[in-house]
Protein backbone atom coordinates (compact mmCIF):
# COMPACT_ATOMS: atom_id res chain seq x y z
CA UNK A 1 0.00 0.00 0.00
CA UNK A 2 1.18 3.48 -1.26
CA UNK A 3 0.09 6.60 1.29
CA UNK A 4 -1.55 8.99 -1.34
CA UNK A 5 0.21 10.74 -3.91
CA UNK A 6 3.76 8.98 -2.35
CA UNK A 7 6.34 7.27 -3.74
CA UNK A 8 6.27 3.31 -2.55
CA UNK A 9 6.84 2.61 1.10
CA UNK A 10 9.72 0.99 1.73
CA UNK A 11 9.47 -1.77 4.77
CA UNK A 12 8.15 -0.68 7.95
CA UNK A 13 11.00 -0.36 10.45
CA UNK A 14 13.65 -1.79 7.55
CA UNK A 15 17.04 -0.04 9.52
CA UNK A 16 19.95 0.57 8.19
CA UNK A 17 23.15 -0.88 9.62
CA UNK A 18 24.68 1.77 11.65
CA UNK A 19 25.23 0.79 15.42
CA UNK A 20 24.35 3.34 18.21
CA UNK A 21 27.80 4.65 19.49
CA UNK A 22 30.05 3.49 17.03
CA UNK A 23 30.78 5.88 13.94
CA UNK A 24 33.47 6.10 11.57
CA UNK A 25 36.75 7.50 12.56
CA UNK A 26 36.24 10.99 13.55
CA UNK A 27 32.33 10.72 14.34
CA UNK A 28 30.86 11.78 17.31
CA UNK A 29 30.03 9.09 20.05
CA UNK A 30 28.26 9.13 22.92
CA UNK A 31 29.54 10.63 25.72
CA UNK A 32 29.94 8.48 28.57
CA UNK A 33 32.36 8.90 31.43
CA UNK A 34 30.75 6.59 33.77
CA UNK A 35 31.13 3.49 30.94
CA UNK A 36 35.15 4.47 30.80
CA UNK A 37 35.02 4.62 34.45
CA UNK A 38 33.42 1.03 34.89
CA UNK A 39 35.81 -0.46 31.86
CA UNK A 40 38.69 1.05 34.22
CA UNK A 41 36.95 -0.55 37.84
CA UNK A 42 37.16 -3.90 36.06
CA UNK A 43 40.51 -3.62 34.52
CA UNK A 44 42.42 -2.28 37.64
CA UNK A 45 40.39 -3.95 40.56
CA UNK A 46 41.37 -7.33 38.83
CA UNK A 47 45.18 -6.87 39.15
CA UNK A 48 44.83 -5.36 42.74
CA UNK A 49 43.17 -2.90 45.54
CA UNK A 50 42.57 0.64 43.91
CA UNK A 51 40.39 3.53 45.44
CA UNK A 52 37.39 4.54 44.19
CA UNK A 53 36.58 8.19 45.16
CA UNK A 54 32.95 9.39 44.34
CA UNK A 55 31.37 12.97 44.98
CA UNK A 56 28.20 11.48 47.04
CA UNK A 57 26.58 14.99 47.90
CA UNK A 58 26.63 18.66 46.69
CA UNK A 59 25.84 22.31 47.49
CA UNK A 60 26.15 26.03 46.13
CA UNK A 61 28.13 26.18 42.90
CA UNK A 62 29.75 22.74 43.03
CA UNK A 63 31.66 21.82 39.47
CA UNK A 64 30.35 18.54 39.53
CA UNK A 65 26.98 16.81 40.23
CA UNK A 66 26.89 13.52 42.50
CA UNK A 67 27.65 10.64 40.82
CA UNK A 68 31.48 11.95 39.63
CA UNK A 69 33.88 9.44 39.90
CA UNK A 70 37.43 9.11 39.89
CA UNK A 71 39.60 6.16 40.27
CA UNK A 72 43.63 6.01 41.96
CA UNK A 73 45.45 2.50 41.05
CA UNK A 74 48.14 1.48 43.99
CA UNK A 75 51.04 2.94 41.33
CA UNK A 76 49.33 6.32 41.22
CA UNK A 77 47.36 6.23 38.15
CA UNK A 78 44.22 8.10 37.63
CA UNK A 79 41.25 8.13 35.48
CA UNK A 80 38.38 10.83 35.85
CA UNK A 81 37.77 13.24 37.80
CA UNK A 82 35.87 15.27 40.74
CA UNK A 83 35.93 18.72 39.69
CA UNK A 84 37.58 21.24 37.49
CA UNK A 85 40.92 20.41 39.24
CA UNK A 86 40.40 22.02 42.53
CA UNK A 87 40.55 19.31 44.94
CA UNK A 88 41.91 16.43 42.70
CA UNK A 89 45.35 16.33 43.98
CA UNK A 90 43.78 16.04 47.74
CA UNK A 91 41.76 13.34 46.74
CA UNK A 92 44.81 11.51 45.35
CA UNK A 93 46.49 11.91 48.85
CA UNK A 94 43.26 10.45 50.65
CA UNK A 95 43.19 7.69 48.12
CA UNK A 96 46.54 6.89 48.85
CA UNK A 97 45.77 6.19 52.78
CA UNK A 98 42.31 4.27 52.03
CA UNK A 99 44.87 2.09 49.88
CA UNK A 100 47.18 1.81 52.55
CA UNK A 101 44.96 0.53 55.20
CA UNK A 102 42.20 -0.33 53.72
CA UNK A 103 39.60 1.93 55.14
CA UNK A 104 37.24 4.14 53.04
CA UNK A 105 36.88 7.39 54.20
CA UNK A 106 34.60 10.45 53.76
CA UNK A 107 36.30 14.07 52.61
CA UNK A 108 34.96 17.25 52.47
CA UNK A 109 35.89 20.20 50.66
CA UNK A 110 34.67 23.97 50.23
CA UNK A 111 35.51 27.23 49.49
CA UNK A 112 38.49 28.29 51.18
CA UNK A 113 38.15 32.07 50.55
CA UNK A 114 41.71 33.76 50.51
CA UNK A 115 43.96 31.23 52.11
CA UNK A 116 46.26 30.89 49.22
CA UNK A 117 47.32 27.40 50.51
CA UNK A 118 44.31 25.49 51.57
CA UNK A 119 42.74 23.58 49.06
CA UNK A 120 38.91 23.81 48.25
CA UNK A 121 36.65 24.76 45.75
CA UNK A 122 36.91 28.18 44.26
CA UNK A 123 33.18 28.13 42.94
CA UNK A 124 31.93 28.84 46.29
CA UNK A 125 30.43 25.15 46.69
CA UNK A 126 31.01 22.51 48.99
CA UNK A 127 31.08 18.60 47.68
CA UNK A 128 31.44 15.65 50.38
CA UNK A 129 33.70 12.53 48.37
CA UNK A 130 33.33 8.81 49.45
CA UNK A 131 36.61 6.71 49.18
CA UNK A 132 36.56 2.93 49.06
CA UNK A 133 39.00 0.20 48.03
CA UNK A 134 38.12 -2.18 45.82
CA UNK A 135 39.89 -5.44 44.44
CA UNK A 136 39.66 -8.19 43.16
CA UNK A 137 36.56 -9.59 45.20
CA UNK A 138 34.86 -6.86 43.79
CA UNK A 139 35.28 -7.06 40.40
CA UNK A 140 32.27 -9.47 39.57
CA UNK A 141 29.86 -6.47 41.16
CA UNK A 142 31.42 -4.07 38.97
CA UNK A 143 31.57 -6.67 35.80
CA UNK A 144 27.78 -6.59 36.46
CA UNK A 145 26.94 -3.68 37.13
CA UNK A 146 28.83 -2.58 33.71
CA UNK A 147 26.87 -5.35 31.31
CA UNK A 148 23.54 -3.95 33.33
CA UNK A 149 24.09 -0.75 31.81
CA UNK A 150 25.86 -1.86 28.41
CA UNK A 151 22.12 -3.55 27.90
CA UNK A 152 20.57 -0.57 28.78
CA UNK A 153 18.97 -1.87 31.88
CA UNK A 154 18.23 1.11 34.50
CA UNK A 155 20.70 0.17 37.56
CA UNK A 156 21.59 1.56 40.85
CA UNK A 157 24.66 0.71 42.72
CA UNK A 158 23.84 0.84 46.55
CA UNK A 159 26.91 1.53 49.06
CA UNK A 160 26.92 1.69 52.59
CA UNK A 161 29.50 4.70 53.47
CA UNK A 162 30.71 3.01 56.55
CA UNK A 163 34.43 1.73 56.78
CA UNK A 164 34.02 -1.32 55.90
CA UNK A 165 31.62 -0.67 52.67
CA UNK A 166 29.00 -3.07 51.18
CA UNK A 167 27.57 -2.84 47.99
CA UNK A 168 24.09 -4.42 46.11
CA UNK A 169 23.17 -3.97 42.44
CA UNK A 170 19.35 -2.76 42.18
CA UNK A 171 17.14 -3.18 38.77
CA UNK A 172 13.80 -1.88 38.88
CA UNK A 173 12.22 -5.83 39.09
CA UNK A 174 14.19 -6.59 41.84
CA UNK A 175 12.00 -7.61 45.07
CA UNK A 176 14.79 -7.41 47.82
CA UNK A 177 14.55 -6.95 51.70
CA UNK A 178 15.65 -4.02 52.35
CA UNK A 179 12.36 -2.64 53.42
CA UNK A 180 12.78 1.68 53.15
CA UNK A 181 16.09 1.59 52.11
CA UNK A 182 14.48 -0.67 48.97
CA UNK A 183 11.80 1.71 48.86
CA UNK A 184 14.13 4.58 48.91
CA UNK A 185 16.56 3.04 46.26
CA UNK A 186 14.05 2.47 44.04
CA UNK A 187 12.68 6.40 44.19
CA UNK A 188 15.76 7.58 43.03
CA UNK A 189 16.50 4.98 40.23
CA UNK A 190 12.88 5.52 39.04
CA UNK A 191 13.64 8.90 38.74
CA UNK A 192 17.37 8.28 37.79
CA UNK A 193 18.57 10.33 41.09
CA UNK A 194 21.36 9.99 42.95
CA UNK A 195 21.89 10.88 46.63
CA UNK A 196 22.43 9.50 49.91
CA UNK A 197 19.79 7.83 51.66
CA UNK A 198 19.12 6.49 55.16
CA UNK A 199 18.44 2.95 56.26
CA UNK A 200 15.86 3.38 59.13
CA UNK A 201 14.09 0.32 58.71
CA UNK A 202 16.28 -2.06 57.08
CA UNK A 203 16.40 -5.44 57.82
CA UNK A 204 19.47 -6.76 60.05
CA UNK A 205 22.50 -7.18 58.01
CA UNK A 206 20.49 -6.33 55.23
CA UNK A 207 23.42 -4.83 53.78
CA UNK A 208 25.56 -6.70 55.79
CA UNK A 209 26.64 -3.48 57.23
CA UNK A 210 25.38 -4.20 60.89
CA UNK A 211 22.95 -5.48 63.52
CA UNK A 212 19.61 -4.03 64.55
CA UNK A 213 19.73 -0.81 64.70
CA UNK A 214 22.40 0.45 62.67
CA UNK A 215 21.78 3.04 60.33
CA UNK A 216 24.17 3.08 57.82
CA UNK A 217 23.91 6.14 55.46
CA UNK A 218 24.04 4.98 51.86
CA UNK A 219 24.86 5.84 48.63
CA UNK A 220 22.72 4.99 45.93
CA UNK A 221 24.38 5.83 42.51
CA UNK A 222 21.68 5.55 39.46
CA UNK A 223 22.39 4.69 36.26
CA UNK A 224 19.31 5.25 34.04
CA UNK A 225 19.09 4.11 30.45
CA UNK A 226 20.28 6.80 27.78
CA UNK A 227 17.36 8.91 26.35
CA UNK A 228 16.54 8.97 23.03
CA UNK A 229 16.65 11.78 20.61
CA UNK A 230 14.70 11.35 17.41
CA UNK A 231 14.97 12.91 14.30
CA UNK A 232 12.78 13.24 11.34
CA UNK A 233 14.86 14.40 7.97
CA UNK A 234 17.88 12.74 6.15
CA UNK A 235 20.09 16.05 5.54
CA UNK A 236 22.65 18.00 6.31
CA UNK A 237 21.07 19.59 9.25
CA UNK A 238 20.04 16.27 10.79
CA UNK A 239 23.77 15.06 10.44
CA UNK A 240 25.10 17.81 12.39
CA UNK A 241 22.17 17.26 15.18
CA UNK A 242 22.61 14.10 15.28
CA UNK A 243 26.23 14.06 15.80
CA UNK A 244 25.84 16.06 18.25
CA UNK A 245 22.92 14.56 20.42
CA UNK A 246 25.51 11.64 20.20
CA UNK A 247 27.97 13.32 21.89
CA UNK A 248 26.12 15.01 24.63
CA UNK A 249 24.81 11.25 25.88
CA UNK A 250 21.42 11.22 23.61
CA UNK A 251 20.60 7.63 21.57
CA UNK A 252 19.92 9.13 18.26
CA UNK A 253 17.36 7.53 15.66
CA UNK A 254 17.37 9.09 12.72
CA UNK A 255 14.05 8.44 10.45
CA UNK A 256 12.86 8.70 7.12
CA UNK A 257 10.85 7.51 4.52
CA UNK A 258 13.10 7.75 1.39
CA UNK A 259 15.86 4.71 1.36
CA UNK A 260 18.26 6.77 -0.71
CA UNK A 261 18.91 8.81 1.96
CA UNK A 262 18.44 7.58 5.07
CA UNK A 263 21.97 5.22 5.11
CA UNK A 264 24.10 4.27 7.51
CA UNK A 265 26.80 5.88 5.09
CA UNK A 266 25.66 8.95 5.69
CA UNK A 267 24.31 8.83 9.48
CA UNK A 268 27.38 7.22 11.06
CA UNK A 269 27.33 6.13 14.63
CA UNK A 270 23.43 6.46 15.39
CA UNK A 271 20.35 4.18 14.39
CA UNK A 272 18.82 5.04 10.93
CA UNK A 273 14.85 3.90 10.31
CA UNK A 274 13.35 3.88 6.75
CA UNK A 275 9.97 4.05 7.84
CA UNK A 276 7.22 6.88 7.56
CA UNK A 277 8.18 9.02 10.51
CA UNK A 278 5.03 9.33 12.35
CA UNK A 279 4.78 5.41 11.51
CA UNK A 280 8.11 4.69 13.25
CA UNK A 281 6.80 7.12 16.54
CA UNK A 282 3.68 5.54 16.92
CA UNK A 283 4.98 2.30 16.98
CA UNK A 284 7.84 3.14 19.64
CA UNK A 285 4.72 4.58 21.37
CA UNK A 286 2.87 1.44 21.47
CA UNK A 287 6.00 -0.50 22.47
CA UNK A 288 6.57 1.48 25.20
CA UNK A 289 9.97 2.93 24.22
CA UNK A 290 9.07 6.47 24.47
CA UNK A 291 9.46 8.25 27.66
CA UNK A 292 9.74 11.99 29.73
CA UNK A 293 12.90 12.12 28.41
CA UNK A 294 12.67 11.62 24.62
CA UNK A 295 13.33 14.36 22.42
CA UNK A 296 11.46 15.13 19.15
CA UNK A 297 12.45 17.01 16.08
CA UNK A 298 11.33 17.01 12.61
CA UNK A 299 13.63 18.39 9.95
CA UNK A 300 11.90 17.16 7.04
CA UNK A 301 11.19 20.60 5.61
CA UNK A 302 8.07 18.64 3.43
CA UNK A 303 4.60 19.22 4.68
CA UNK A 304 4.04 15.39 4.11
CA UNK A 305 5.94 14.02 6.45
CA UNK A 306 5.85 16.89 8.67
CA UNK A 307 2.30 17.47 9.86
CA UNK A 308 1.86 13.88 10.43
CA UNK A 309 5.14 13.39 12.51
CA UNK A 310 4.54 16.66 14.75
CA UNK A 311 1.10 15.54 15.39
CA UNK A 312 2.14 12.40 16.00
CA UNK A 313 4.41 13.64 18.90
CA UNK A 314 2.10 15.68 20.67
CA UNK A 315 0.20 13.36 20.72
CA UNK A 316 2.47 11.70 23.24
CA UNK A 317 1.82 13.92 26.44
CA UNK A 318 4.96 12.47 28.08
CA UNK A 319 7.73 13.85 25.78
CA UNK A 320 10.27 16.24 27.00
CA UNK A 321 10.14 18.28 23.93
CA UNK A 322 8.72 18.65 20.23
CA UNK A 323 10.50 20.82 17.98
CA UNK A 324 10.16 21.45 14.34
CA UNK A 325 12.35 23.26 11.88
CA UNK A 326 11.18 25.69 9.39
CA UNK A 327 10.47 29.49 8.90
CA UNK A 328 7.98 31.66 10.09
CA UNK A 329 6.17 31.78 7.36
CA UNK A 330 6.35 27.58 7.05
CA UNK A 331 5.34 27.51 10.71
CA UNK A 332 2.56 29.66 9.88
CA UNK A 333 1.57 27.63 7.39
CA UNK A 334 2.21 24.57 9.73
CA UNK A 335 0.23 25.26 12.14
CA UNK A 336 -2.58 25.42 10.22
CA UNK A 337 -2.24 22.13 8.74
CA UNK A 338 -1.94 20.72 11.64
CA UNK A 339 -5.40 22.19 13.06
CA UNK A 340 -6.88 20.57 10.05
CA UNK A 341 -5.24 17.21 10.46
CA UNK A 342 -7.30 17.48 14.02
CA UNK A 343 -4.76 18.68 15.93
CA UNK A 344 -6.33 20.62 19.54
CA UNK A 345 -4.93 23.96 18.65
CA UNK A 346 -3.82 24.34 22.66
CA UNK A 347 -1.65 21.37 22.07
CA UNK A 348 0.20 23.63 19.56
CA UNK A 349 1.59 24.83 22.68
CA UNK A 350 4.29 22.66 22.99
CA UNK A 351 5.66 23.02 20.15
CA UNK A 352 8.80 24.50 19.56
CA UNK A 353 8.94 26.35 15.99
CA UNK A 354 10.81 27.65 14.87
CA UNK A 355 13.23 25.67 16.75
CA UNK A 356 16.57 26.36 18.02
CA UNK A 357 18.02 29.67 20.26
CA UNK A 358 18.45 32.93 17.90
CA UNK A 359 22.26 32.95 17.59
CA UNK A 360 22.30 33.95 13.92
CA UNK A 361 23.09 30.78 13.28
CA UNK A 362 24.16 30.12 9.59
CA UNK A 363 25.13 26.77 8.42
CA UNK A 364 23.90 23.20 9.66
CA UNK A 365 27.14 22.65 12.62
CA UNK A 366 25.98 26.21 13.94
CA UNK A 367 22.14 25.44 13.75
CA UNK A 368 22.25 21.99 15.42
CA UNK A 369 24.29 23.99 18.61
CA UNK A 370 20.93 26.32 18.01
CA UNK A 371 18.69 23.34 18.49
CA UNK A 372 20.54 21.60 21.07
CA UNK A 373 20.96 24.50 23.41
CA UNK A 374 17.22 25.12 23.32
CA UNK A 375 16.70 21.15 23.98
CA UNK A 376 19.17 21.12 27.10
CA UNK A 377 17.53 24.78 28.64
CA UNK A 378 14.63 23.50 28.11
CA UNK A 379 14.49 19.98 29.85
CA UNK A 380 17.03 21.47 32.50
CA UNK A 381 14.96 24.81 33.09
CA UNK A 382 17.54 26.73 31.72
CA UNK A 383 17.07 30.95 31.25
CA UNK A 384 19.07 30.91 28.17
CA UNK A 385 20.94 33.95 29.60
CA UNK A 386 24.66 34.86 29.33
CA UNK A 387 25.81 33.66 32.53
CA UNK A 388 27.75 36.79 32.58
CA UNK A 389 24.91 38.66 32.88
CA UNK A 390 23.23 37.00 35.95
CA UNK A 391 24.16 36.79 39.46
CA UNK A 392 24.16 33.73 41.87
CA UNK A 393 25.74 30.36 41.09
CA UNK A 394 26.42 28.87 38.42
CA UNK A 395 24.92 25.73 39.10
CA UNK A 396 21.79 26.09 41.24
CA UNK A 397 20.47 22.26 40.92
CA UNK A 398 18.36 20.57 37.74
CA UNK A 399 15.25 21.94 36.28
CA UNK A 400 11.69 20.50 36.56
CA UNK A 401 12.93 17.75 34.28
CA UNK A 402 16.27 16.30 33.86
CA UNK A 403 16.95 13.54 30.92
CA UNK A 404 20.61 14.61 30.21
CA UNK A 405 22.36 12.47 33.47
CA UNK A 406 21.54 11.45 36.96
CA UNK A 407 19.85 14.04 39.14
CA UNK A 408 21.09 14.29 42.32
CA UNK A 409 19.04 14.45 45.88
CA UNK A 410 20.64 15.35 48.97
Amino acid sequence: MHEPGQSPQPEQGELSQGKPGQGEPGQAQRSDPAADLLDAVVTEAARGPVALARVVTTSGSSPRAAGAAMLVTADGRVFGSLSGGCVESAVVEAARTVLDNGTASTEYFADTGDDLFAIGLTCGGEIEVFIESIGPDDVALFAELRALRAADIGVALATTMTSRPHRRLFTRDDATRWLSLDRDVQALLSSGVTGVVGADDCEPDALGAGGPGSRPRTFVQSFTSAPRMILAGANDFVRALAQMGTAVGYRVTVVDAREVFATATRFPGVQVVVDWPHRYLQAQQEAGRLDERTVVVVMTHDAKFDVPMIAAALAVDELAFVGAMGSRRTQADRRARLVDHGVDPAALGRLHAPVGLDLQAHSPAETAVSILAEIIATVRGGSTAALGELTGPLHTGLGPRNVLGPRTEQ
